[in-house]
């Protein structure tokens, strides 16, 4: 069957105060072109608040039919999340299909979900939103006769589930929390067990498009990694939904584990942030964050607040972090460059990825202990274990056993105190 081409309008309310309001409003289109969608018209309005029946004003709604009927539109996009009410309301009196900000993330997020885990989250979410909408979205798409549902509809969850009554879709969502709470559980036994093998986790955050899986690819193929272990990356918003976890292991034998979380977006559905709690929770673990900046985005402190905003609410804080402007060639600006927790680096040409270990060592392996340590010569396994392990700088033989001059985690330190030599 042939897909039919999505041509919308989109509608926005600017509150007094909005600073963002330009930023967000091109944020809404980019989004919709995520979707293959065309964007064909724009009507914004200034208001004290928003129109509890409407979100717009009255006068506004004949404004959009007009000129939904003018560009031979299909749809009508509006960029904050909408009531059931309003959605049954602008949908009767514009009678055509409308969706919100919110609806349009998700079935970016259905699109995108490759992982089973990543595809639950995404049905999750959208199940959430659609329980108490299921009227107005019924009757959607009764008018609509699946026509121009078929381009941004919540096709993973599907228009198959919303023939489902309340409580079918009520146990779906009780099933669905069941599993992702054993998916959960696994997580937590992976990260009890990382601890316990003291490796330390470094983890990649920030807005969408940053940079964030550049960042790791590069950093993959630095120390000779095979293509294997490189994570999907594109010029596009949410390119990575899955939690990507690599070993980095360096010349010295130094090793963390680096974790590529989803990227953020301002007005984040809140369904979606619960149920990406446990995948954005790898962050809470970590030794160190890495937060991606799009530095040659003109809104890119804004972008930083809602990633901070975003780590908040899943119960991320006090964790260390490094913030690394990204894209530095493209807004002329000196790179590679440091200050302080501050880099400033271009993923895409590779340059400032030294400085940036550099900068990583320096946080994640603060604790290590250079020493002298007098291995005897039965114990063999020590000494195995220490080339393994650790940066063993030199060594030699004496009568009493191997000599080893050695950097090493302080953990084994303490455990090898005994064989500490001071002449």
């Amino acid at each position: 069957m042939e897909q039919l081409d999505e041509r919308a309008i989109v509608v926005a309310v600017k509150l007094q105060k909005d600073e963002h309001f330009e930023y967000e409003l091109e944020e809404l289109i980019n989004l919709a072109a995520a979707l293959d969608v065309e964007v064909v018209g724009e009507i914004t309005q200034n208001l004290e608040r928003v129109t509890s029946s409407h979100y717009v004003g009255t006068g506004k709604v004949e404004e959009i039919k007009n000129l939904f009927d003018a560009t031979d539109a299909n749809l009508v996009i509006f960029n904050d999340e909408l009531s059931p009410s309003q959605i049954r309301n602008l949908e009767r009196d514009l009678e055509c299909k409308v969706i919100d900000r919110t609806m349009l993330i998700l079935d970016i997020f259905a699109r995108r979900a490759k992982s089973n885990e990543a595809q639950m989250q995404v049905e999750l979410a959208q199940l959430q939103y659609m329980l108490p909408r299921l009227v107005g979205l019924r009757a959607s798409l009764g008018r609509q006769g699946g026509s121009t549902g078929g381009g941004v509809s919540n096709r993973g969850a599907g228009e198959t589930k919303l023939e489902l009554d309340r409580r079918k879709i009520e146990d779906q969502i009780a099933k669905l929390k069941r599993e992702l709470e054993l998916v959960k559980d696994q997580r937590e036994t992976q990260r009890k067990q990382r601890k316990k093998n003291n490796i330390p986790v470094v983890s990649l955050v920030g807005y969408t498009n940053a940079g964030k899986s550049t960042i790791m690819n590069q950093l993959l193929q630095k120390i000779g990694q095979e293509q294997s272990k490189q994570v999907f990356e594109k010029d596009m918003l949410f390119a990575t939904l899955e939690t990507s976890v690599r070993q980095i292991k360096l010349p010295d034998q130094k090793e963390f584990l680096l974790t590529d979380t989803v990227g953020f977006v301002s007005k984040l559905p809140h369904h979606l942030v619960k149920a990406f709690r446990s995948t954005l929770e790898e962050a809470r673990d970590a030794n160190l964050l890495l937060h991606v900046v799009d530095v040659s985005n003109d809104e890119h402190r804004y972008m930083m607040d809602v990633t901070n905003e975003t780590l908040l609410d899943v119960g991320v804080k006090d964790v260390p972090t490094i913030f690394v402007y990204n894209k530095s060639d493209l807004a002329d600006m000196m790179y590679p460059h440091v200050a302080g927790s501050n880099i400033w680096i271009s993923a895409k040409d590779g340059k400032g990825l030294d400085e940036l270990l550099d900068i990583i060592k320096k946080y994640i392996f603060s604790d290590y202990v250079q020493c002298d340590l007098l291995i005897p010569f039965d114990r063999g396994d020590i000494v195995s274990y220490l080339n393994e392990k650790a940066t063993v700088k030199s060594t030699s033989y004496e009568e009493e056993g191997t000599l080893v001059h050695v950097e090493l985690k302080k953990s084994d330190y303490d455990r090898l105190e005994e064989f500490v030599y001071q002449p």
